[in-house]
């Protein structure tokens, strides 16, 4: 199964709390999934494919050390790929935080400031090819 998103453009969600992109915290006790998301998105656009963000997050929140992930990195993508998941579109980042995702032909992703240029231009779909989808509600609405 491929987890991937090519030439796609996932928009803040409708009920996202902010006007703007925010950099997520981290808890006391440790680094959260999406100040590591944004951390990884944010400081290499277009390095991560979803998958590859998706498992590096992974195995830093749970600081799996890399003599493990050299040794067993198979194994352990295989095991971390097994178990149902969310995309990107229910992460934190554009539900919370106030960050669309872009995905190039290639797979790759960068993060996207909501108040930005760039981010209108991509929401308003009039780039050839470019699907568009929303960022998934941190909560359903009343009478749905």
């Amino acid at each position: 199964m491929e987890w991937n998103y090519y030439n796609t453009f996932i928009t803040v969600s409708a009920d996202c709390p902010v006007e703007f992109g925010t950099v997520p915290p981290d808890k006391k006790g440790g680094r959260t999934k999406p100040s590591l998301e944004y951390e990884l998105a944010a400081g290499e656009p277009y390095r991560y494919t979803q998958e590859e963000l998706m498992l590096e997050v992974h195995l830093r929140h749970k600081e799996i050390a890399p003599e493990i992930v050299a040794e067993r990195g198979a194994e352990i993508r295989e095991a971390f790929f097994s178990k149902p998941m969310a995309c990107m579109r229910a992460s934190m980042l554009p539900k919370k935080y106030g960050w669309g995702i872009h995905f190039n032909e290639a797979g790759k992703l960068a993060l996207v400031a909501m108040e930005s240029a760039e981010y209108h231009q991509f929401a308003r779909g009039t780039e050839e090819g470019l699907k568009i989808l929303a960022g998934m509600r941190s909560s359903k609405k009343q009478g749905q």
